[in-house]
């Protein structure tokens, strides 16, 4: 029987003509709906075995089977969150109908609440759901090519504690924990959000960012300073699981309309969420940290990418400098003339 109940719910029951059982819930009480469902999944079917068609799938099945088979990704959480925003534009939209004009459309909205970088890694997630649609999976006969913005190669954005005071005065309590936090350790947007109480200890005033978790793929050791601390003394006792929420619930995302309200409102412009690290670690060479340390507490991989903030930290170079000053009195220069050793 083509279509049979379980309880008050309707299900779909046939063989294709390729011998493959088909068998699922229509998830409606109403038989003609179910019956709607049945016809169009048997024509579908048909379609797919006697013509070659591929069966319309849409955006939804995709990023479903993408965060699944994607799980144990670093990226997952962002994955999620980026999912959650682009919903409103591709929600049932078949696969076949997201066009380059649409993903334009998407990374425009997103270029202009945000930024051009912040826009390309949305691009870039559309981007490989619809090329696995179409070279693994078979839902897509072709994935359309898309061009990402231009980026620099390097940016480096930070603030001044004056303009901190500012941002955070202009924050809810909840978002004012997570920056102040941000700038205290100098975690990632992700790890920050993601920070569970099992990865704490206040005591010891350590916290730790396990490699799974982390962008370089190693384990992250935490030294948690005062400010730190009276930030995660703050939230004791609102969630046993996670360090971090709002209305009992753990925040999904730092990036909402109240952060770049309070931006604007502090005038501060062309500043992301990650520039926060920038700005624990400008502050932290500028204070005279040696690069090193600045690499290990950051968790950065390769030195290079902390050589960025060297230019920071004028004074420190400036003593190191003052090492030529002791070698050239050594060479007896004086008055504009050198005098040869004897």
């Amino acid at each position: 029987m083509s279509l049979f109940k379980r309880g008050s719910t309707w299900w779909i029951d046939f063989t294709t003509a390729g011998g493959e059982r088909v068998r699922c819930s229509a998830r409606t009480e109403d038989r003609a709906q179910a019956q709607e469902l049945h016809d169009k999944l048997k024509a579908e079917s048909w379609r797919l075995a006697q013509l070659g068609e591929k069966p319309e799938r849409t955006w939804d099945e995709a990023a479903l089977r993408w965060l699944e088979e994607t799980s144990y990704k670093k990226s997952h959480l962002y994955d999620v969150v980026r999912m959650k925003w682009l919903q409103q534009f591709l929600r049932t939209k078949p696969l076949r109908e997201i066009t380059r004009d649409v993903v334009t459309h998407i990374a425009e909205a997103k270029r202009k609440e945000s930024s051009a970088s912040n826009a390309n890694r949305y691009v870039a997630l559309i981007r490989a759901i619809l090329r696995r649609a179409e070279r693994e999976w078979d839902w897509l006969e072709r994935a359309p090519a898309l061009r990402l913005y231009p980026e620099p190669k390097r940016r480096i954005r930070w603030i001044t504690p004056e303009q901190v005071q500012t941002l955070l005065s202009l924050l809810p309590e909840h978002q004012r924990d997570l920056v102040t936090f941000a700038l205290a350790t100098g975690l990632r947007h992700g790890n920050v959000l993601g920070l569970e109480w099992s990865q704490v200890d206040l005591q010891r005033k350590v916290a730790w960012i396990y490699g799974d978790q982390a962008k370089g793929g190693r384990d992250i050791h935490v030294s948690l300073n005062e400010t730190a601390l009276g930030v995660l003394q703050r939230q004791l006792g609102k969630h046993l699981v996670r360090v971090f929420v709002y209305r009992d619930k753990p925040i999904a995302a730092a990036n909402t309309r109240a952060w770049r309200e309070a931006l604007r409102k502090a005038g501060i412009a062309d500043f992301r969420w990650h520039d926060l690290r920038h700005t624990w670690a400008s502050w932290l060479a500028q204070s005279g940290v040696p690069m090193a340390i600045i690499q290990e507490m950051g968790a950065w991989e390769s030195p290079e990418m902390v050589r960025r903030y060297a230019h920071l930290s004028p004074a420190v170079l400036a003593d190191h400098a003052k090492v030529i000053d002791t070698k050239m009195a050594q060479s007896d220069v004086c008055g504009g003339e050198t005098v040869p050793n004897a």
